[in-house]
């Protein structure tokens, strides 16, 4: 991996793959729903859409039948606290890629009547998600945790806000967060050295300074929040206080999740799925932010089981707050992280990805030596001490469903 620095200042991360043919390249921005306010929140996703809708040079259609032509992928992401534009292509078309991208990057029209059909894929969207409710309870259980922080925002925003923003909202911000220092350049793949002329030849003329934002940490709340919703399913989701991407327990907090619910042979899974077929899907996950964590549970069960699951979930974490992780759930977890790091070596987007984020949001890369002697530092008494900072605080819950009775009587405290 080498990190380069433009003339203008621009970060620029390489790692070069010779033993492979494809290239990934990204442009990742420091900017997602938590830089919102309320009042704009939605704007970082509506700008990603807005940069496929046209340029001086391209339409939206050019820039579908460039990347087609070629057979590569281009695409984007938000989420709370970046936004990426990336594409992955053949070594020999990574030239006419790059191209492409800086100049959606630079010189999207945002044409006004793009910009309304664009808005109303977009309350399609908004839609289609209200139709999904394992995914609702996701964003409900942000709401309950983080309250009126911006983390607890949506990364989709409302058509309200989207209807009241115009070309010009877009590009303020854009002007606003869209600066050198926000910035970062991953690419992945087989390259030389002559890609450092191609980046100053596409992206040396970025001038948009500025200054980055700084952010007040989110408190954890153990709210309840309850969208009822004609279902199936109750969707559910229990969260506690997690860690920030910079804490060095971070590797302890994954093995902690890998055990809970992170895979089929977790606790979660093998009791509430396996042993009592009360839920199809049930897992756990960490969610990292740059000064602050959440630690969820999610399950979708018959509401006739609701109260069931949450007992049986309780009993779970009960004991593992007891008794902790035995040495066979420590050594296996390790392993099946040290396999999923290597196998992620293959891809050359995961690896784009990788460095785009630990750029962005760390400022520093770990070798993979590196990584997994962290990994293998990790110790029982470690998660164990991690555990019990965790449980030490009340639940935050969001269910999506029916029967809110089931949740508005369970005790959210009762491993404290």
């Amino acid at each position: 991996m080498n990190k380069y620095t433009l003339n203008n200042g621009l970060r620029v991360i390489v790692e070069p793959i010779p033993t492979c043919r494809s290239v990934s390249f990204g442009i990742w921005v420091k900017t997602g729903s938590r830089n919102e306010s309320r009042e704009i929140n939605g704007i970082s996703h509506f700008i990603e859409h807005m940069l496929f809708k046209g340029t001086d040079k391209y339409s939206a259609k050019d820039i579908a039948e460039l990347f087609d032509g070629i057979g590569g992928n281009v695409n984007a992401f938000t989420s709370k606290e970046y936004t990426c534009y990336y594409a992955k292509v053949l070594d020999e078309h990574l030239p006419i890629a790059v191209e492409a991208l800086a100049d959606m990057f630079f010189r999207s029209t945002f044409d006004p009547t793009e910009l309304e059909k664009e808005k109303n894929v977009i309350f399609e969207e908004i839609s289609m998600y209200e139709d999904t409710p394992d995914d609702m309870v996701h964003d409900l259980i942000a709401k309950a945790a983080f309250e009126n922080h911006s983390l607890g925002y949506t990364i989709i925003g409302t058509e309200q806000n989207l209807t009241a923003m115009d070309s010009n909202t877009l590009r303020n911000y854009m002007k606003e967060k869209y600066s050198i220092e926000n910035t970062v350049i991953a690419i992945a793949g087989n390259v030389d050295d002559s890609i450092l002329a191609l980046m100053e030849q596409h992206f040396g003329s970025f001038q948009n300074n500025g200054t980055e934002q700084t952010f007040t940490p989110p408190s954890f709340f153990s709210n309840l929040e309850y969208h009822e919703k004609k279902t199936e399913q109750n969707h559910i989701c229990l969260s506690l206080p997690g860690l920030s991407a910079k804490d060095d327990r971070l590797y302890a907090m994954v093995l902690l999740n890998n055990a809970i619910g992170g895979g089929m042979s977790s606790r979660l899974f093998q009791e509430i799925r396996e042993k009592r077929g009360m839920a199809y899907s049930v897992y756990s996950y960490h969610t990292s932010y740059q000064d602050g964590g959440m630690f969820t549970i999610y399950t979708g069960t018959a509401p006739k089981q609701t109260a069931d699951v949450l007992k049986v979930t309780m009993e779970l974490l009960s004991e593992l707050k007891n008794q902790g992780l035995t040495a066979s759930e420590l050594k296996k977890g390790k392993e099946q992280m040290k396999g999923s790091l290597i196998l992620s070596l293959e891809s050359t987007s995961s690896r784009m990805n990788r460095l785009g984020k630990n750029e962005l949001m760390l400022g520093r890369h770990y070798s993979m030596d590196e990584i997994i002697e962290r990994i293998e530092s990790v110790e029982l008494d470690h998660i164990q001490e991690l555990t019990q900072e965790m449980l030490a605080t009340p639940f935050a819950l969001a269910m999506v469903g029916q029967k809110a009775d089931v949740i508005d009587g369970f005790r959210r405290d009762q491993l404290v």
